[in-house]
């Protein structure tokens, strides 16, 4: 049996998401722009699953652009963001701890002469609101905040910015990464003051391969602004090409079996904290997250002196566990959320990340601490 603690790098694919997925590649596999029956039926499951994730965000089905991952859509996000704005102002404020998918496509702004504030977290991967309102100005023409930190579970105070920009009387158009948020927590789009949202279908239970991003129609962005291909009329322009039904399919069915979201929070909270409980009989272990982070992520130094990559490796070949040593997209480069947090190197070497779904048990969290506390007391740390 093989232990799966790994699902802020990806999530096993739920039974629904697999039947859509099958369904179409054998029934329902006429291009969606076709106008006989077979892209017309296509073109229906495309419709019902894009208003499916705008109902569960609140939103609008106009407001919903599929990409092909949450890579996709936050450079669409950003890029189409501060090409609207950028006869407004020179500024971006962003955080130390985003993504790679953010943090690089802002580096690249950057290389090109726009200002950016990277905003620095605490000990514990926390960002504070009175942070945003210092960093935002009349000059900032781009907030990109993400909602829950993928390596740490920090919740980042994403509603404060919309508060922020105003009091300051800023242009900026607000983008929040929502990727480790959807389907964790309740996202509402207006309430939370975004101007664009971004989510993925491979961290609910859904297919890789297919994204989307939300473009509020209350802002005042065309969509030539977000085009960077060019060749069709799908998706608004956007994002031209024929649009891949099959994953799109299966996005909409994981979505459609989201149980009750908040239900589910209060369950992985207690495996949490019944992770933390066992984590602590072993000595040396230090958790990294703050009591009040995401529960879904658990973030901890392993006191031996092997390297946390060599450490998610022997979990892996000798007891079919699988944990992760930060984000999967870094491919095992040193984390660059521990190392603002100013964690030392040898916090940061040795540490490693389990992630919880709806799937996860105690028995699961039961096979690691016994895997770890063996793997410890054979290579300790001297």
């Amino acid at each position: 049996m093989t232990v799966y603690l790994d699902n802020c790098a990806t999530t096993k694919p739920c039974e629904e998401c697999i039947e859509a997925v099958m369904k179409m590649l054998s029934d329902n596999y006429g291009n969606p722009s076709s106008l006989h029956n077979l892209g017309i039926d296509a073109m229906k499951e495309v419709i019902l699953s894009k208003s499916a994730i705008a109902d569960s965000l609140g939103a609008q089905r106009e407001e919903i652009v599929f990409t092909s991952g949450g890579t996709e859509a936050n450079n669409l996000a950003i890029f189409g963001a501060v090409k609207a704005r950028r006869r407004l102002g020179n500024k971006i404020v962003t955080t130390a701890i985003e993504h790679e998918s953010v943090l690089q496509p802002i580096q690249e702004l950057e290389k090109q002469g726009f200002e950016v504030v990277y905003l620095m977290p605490d000990r514990y991967g926390n960002i504070t609101q009175e942070q945003i309102f210092d960093a935002v100005d009349k000059n900032t023409i781009l907030v990109s905040i993400m909602y829950i930190n993928n390596e740490i579970g920090s919740v980042l105070p994403v509603r404060a910015i919309k508060r922020a920009v105003k009091k300051a009387g800023s242009p900026a158009l607000i983008h929040i990464d929502c990727v480790q948020a959807y389907g964790k927590i309740n996202i509402n789009a207006k309430k939370s003051g975004a101007d664009l949202i971004t989510v993925s279908a491979h961290k609910i239970h859904g297919p890789k391969g297919i994204g989307a991003i939300y473009i509020s129609r209350d802002t005042n962005i065309t969509d030539r602004n977000f085009a960077q291909m060019f060749g069709g009329e799908q998706e608004r322009k956007i994002r031209p090409g024929t649009e891949c039904s099959e994953l799109i399919a299966g996005f909409g069915a994981a979505v459609k079996a989201f149980s009750d979201l908040s239900a589910q929070y209060n369950d992985i909270a207690e495996l949490n904290s019944y992770a933390r409980k066992k984590l602590s009989l072993t000595d040396g272990i230090i958790i990294n997250n703050a009591e009040n982070s995401c529960p879904y992520i658990l973030n901890f130094y392993v006191p031996t002196f092997m390297r946390s990559q060599t450490v998610l490796q022997e979990l892996s070949s000798k007891y079919k566990i699988c944990v992760s040593n930060g984000s999967a997209c870094a491919k095992g480069k040193k984390s660059h959320v521990l190392t603002a947090m100013g964690l030392p190197d040898e916090i940061i070497d040795r540490s490693i990340r389990i992630s919880f779904s709806k799937y996860s048990t105690k028995q699961d969290i039961d096979l690691l601490c016994n895997a770890l506390d063996t793997l410890i007391k054979t290579h300790p740390r001297s």
